[in-house]
């Protein structure tokens, strides 16, 4: 087989980076472990930055997000047993779209497998060869038979656990990480939402986020040991504690249902630097992973894979070699900025394990700060919603 491009994965980013190379008439061929289903399947964040939503424009495929996502002007934290509104198009002019992952990606599909463009599902052992010389290639088995792509470049968006950034030699890469002592347990309920906005509550017995799909689906969370289980969470357990972090009036209005999804996420920042190596470049996961806090994961993806094409695309169409060049220190501009907020949000929210006084009247007398200046906010309002691409 021979493509200009082979894209390691056929998440929202392997996806989104295929759907805009096809427009932009470029030949790319998607290579995906896993079944469509089971890509599906996977239950991700739903607040996209507006940048998102114009790169979802260009691609083509925001029909579907235009007509039944959810626009928020502003975002609630609760602390101290108050709620501050964060009036994020009042203080910088932009909003934020409620659209879950799950929907992103199967308008990508809809639109793939609509222009006629390969993607290879259940594509096995996959390996990539020769990536520091002109002709990079990627083996498979597909249905028992091996084959070979050929390609110009590799995009790697399979994720942190993929073969991408793992066929990077160790000595070539530079690796940042910083784990966090808690987790996240998620619950998404056919429930309508008691609350207008996100809500980010801060309490006494951790942290939860009031989040939403739709006008009739949640997706709650609270902060959680490491060592719990999901089978230790009942239904009844998790609603009970989630409406005493959330507040009692919100509380008050919520009507509760059966869980259709809950797991346990753990909360790291990752940063692989740099984000290309001869031939190959890293998008999304592959390359960075973030705390949800900051709502920075799929956004940051959807930059990658915007500098990526216009990378590619510039190099096809004949200009040189200096946007592919400028890839990853352009990417990584950005995803350390998300890093910073995504790390801040986390620090302000969460209480953490044998936390000491100071540290606690730390985060006390930054909230108050928030919510006493103007300039605060706003800060907080211009990375929430997203820094320019």
């Amino acid at each position: 087989m021979r493509a200009q491009v082979a894209i390691i994965g056929a998440g929202p980013a392997g996806l989104l980076l295929g759907q805009l190379l096809y427009k932009a008439g470029i030949d790319a061929v998607i290579l995906e472990q896993r079944t469509p289903d089971y890509v599906l399947g996977r239950i991700r964040a739903g607040v996209l930055e507006q940048g998102t939503v114009d790169i979802l424009d260009l691609a083509g495929v925001s029909e579907r997000l235009h007509a039944h996502a959810l626009i928020h002007e502003g975002v609630e934290i609760g602390a101290g047993g108050q709620r501050h509104r964060i009036a994020l198009k009042e203080l910088v002019g932009k909003v934020v779209t409620v659209y879950g992952q799950t929907e992103v990606t199967r308008d990508l599909m809809d639109a793939r497998a609509a222009c006629g463009a390969p993607s290879i599902y259940e594509a096995e052992s996959v390996e990539l060869h020769d990536i520091t010389s002109a002709h990079p290639s990627v083996t498979f088995v597909h249905k028992g038979v091996k084959q070979r792509l050929e390609c110009d470049f590799i995009a790697g968006c399979d994720g942190y656990y993929g073969v991408s950034r793992r066929s990077i030699p160790p000595e070539a890469l530079s690796l940042f990480e910083r784990t966090y002592p808690f987790g996240w347990l998620g619950v998404l309920a056919d429930v309508p939402p008691a609350w207008d906005e996100l809500i980010y509550a801060d309490s006494e017995r951790g942290f939860a986020l009031a989040s939403m799909r739709s006008e009739t689906r949640v997706r709650c969370y609270v902060q959680c040991s490491l060592d719990d289980k999901v089978e230790e969470w009942s239904d009844d357990r998790f609603w009970a504690e989630f409406k005493r972090r959330v507040g009692e009036d919100v509380a008050a209005r919520m009507t509760i249902g059966p869980s259709l999804e809950k797991s346990i996420a753990p909360l790291r920042s990752f940063v692989a630097e740099p984000m290309r190596y001869g031939q190959l470049f890293l998008a999304g996961d592959a390359a960075h992973i973030v705390p949800p806090t900051g709502a920075k994961g799929l956004n940051l993806a959807a930059s990658d894979v915007f500098y990526l094409h216009e990378a590619l695309t510039g190099y096809y169409k004949g200009d040189s070699r200096v946007a592919l060049d400028h890839y990853s220190g352009r990417a990584l501009r950005r995803v350390w900025q998300a890093v910073r907020f995504s790390w801040w949000m986390t620090s302000l929210l969460h209480r953490f394990p044998g936390e000491d006084p100071f540290t606690s009247r730390i985060r006390v007398a930054e909230l108050e700060y928030l919510f006493s200046s103007e300039a605060a906010q706003r800060k907080l309002a211009e990375n929430y919603v997203g820094l320019p691409l």
